[in-house]
């Protein structure tokens, strides 16, 4: 009778701890592998008490002189010690005997396959050796045995990777294409929306407010004597004077508003600015271009060329519309510039409704 106590207990590592970083390189050598080799003339007797100590054993590696002769899986091994006088027929004699009975194929590959080919393999095999253990060559002569349940594991690990990896990169790609898509309708100087943006946000304003018959107001901003002003102080001196108005401009019309109600400041061209307001009527429209007059004003740059102030100051012309089928985007924005020239004839610094 053997000793049990000579047999060490297998300890099997966590996969999360056995796998590399990289997925891809993930083979059966890093997978938890079994060493139970045992000589195919050694008795029966010697392979059940090893697998009785030891439960997660999947099987039992046979050689003979050295070299591998077969592979019994532990379900196999067992199965025919269940036979009638299975146990007294197979216990005391030897495992070749055994294997004579119970030999089938057995699926061997190097230790360096890798994790994805080696279950595509595995899964290939006939339906009743689907689940037979796999011989693992981690070097010349030297096996170890892998259960397939933990081949399949890894498998699934592999592929939640795989998922976790392409969400993150889809992630990565909607955000890079969410900023492209921002830096395409921001204008570059003064980080408000471009024209190009102006035009596309309008066109849906419009359409949403034809549908809803409710009011779109237009606020056309232009600063005053602004070509004295580059004159005066110099071209870069100009952009950032233009980036001051178009940050005063926005503060403005988002502290005017007091809510999240739909709006756009844009940059229409050079010094001048366009800001769409969808569901708002004239003298609500009116009330906001002043606010954003008097908040410019209030920033109290320095402009010696203006003949309306000594200050940057803003000409506005405002512009209101139900948008019906017939009338058009354009001729709005035509009334609101046609306002501003009047806002710029009467003086400057000063909002005229159209």
């Amino acid at each position: 009778m053997l000793n049990l106590s000579s047999f060490k207990p297998l300890i099997l590592p966590a996969l999360e701890n056995s796998l590399p970083k990289t997925f891809q390189e993930l083979t059966l050598r890093n997978l938890s592998l079994y060493d139970f080799q045992v000589d195919s003339n050694q008795s029966g007797e010697v392979a059940a008490l090893r697998l009785e100590a030891e439960p997660r054993l999947p099987g039992i590696i046979l050689t003979e002189e050295g070299h591998i002769s077969g592979m019994i899986s532990r379900q196999r091994f067992l199965e025919y010690l269940s036979r009638p006088f299975g146990r007294e027929l197979f216990l005391k004699r030897s495992l070749k005997t055994l294997y004579e009975f119970a030999y089938t194929d057995f699926l061997m590959m190097p230790g360096d396959t890798k994790v994805i080919e080696a279950s595509s393999k595995a899964l290939q095999r006939p339906t009743n050796q689907a689940y037979e253990p796999i011989v693992v060559e981690i070097e010349p002569y030297v096996y170890r045995i892998l259960d397939v349940h933990h081949l399949l594991t890894a498998q699934c690990h592999i592929h939640q990777l795989a998922s976790n990896l392409l969400h993150e990169l889809y992630q990565e790609l909607e955000t890079a294409h969410q900023k492209l898509e921002l830096q395409a309708s921001l204008d570059a100087l003064t980080q408000v929306a471009n024209r190009r943006r102006f035009d596309e946000y309008l066109a849906q304003q419009w359409l949403q407010m034809s549908k809803q018959q409710s009011p779109i107001s237009i606020i056309m901003a232009d600063i005053d004597c602004f070509k004295g002003y580059n004159d005066t102080y110099g071209h870069q001196a100009g952009d950032k004077c233009i980036k001051q108005v178009a940050l005063g401009i926005n503060q403005a019309v988002q502290t005017s508003l007091k809510t999240n109600k739909e709006n756009l400041v844009a940059r229409y061209g050079g010094e001048e600015f366009a800001i769409v307001l969808p569901e708002m009527n004239a003298i609500d429209a009116v009330s906001i271009a002043e606010q954003i007059r008097s908040h410019v004003k209030s920033l109290n740059i320095t402009h010696k060329a203006s003949v309306a102030s000594k200050v940057v100051t803003l000409s506005l012309g405002v512009a209101t519309t139900i948008p019906q089928l017939s009338s058009s985007r354009e001729a709005l924005i035509a009334e609101a510039d046609r306002a501003l020239y009047q806002a710029k004839i009467q003086g400057r610094d000063r909002v005229i409704l159209s």
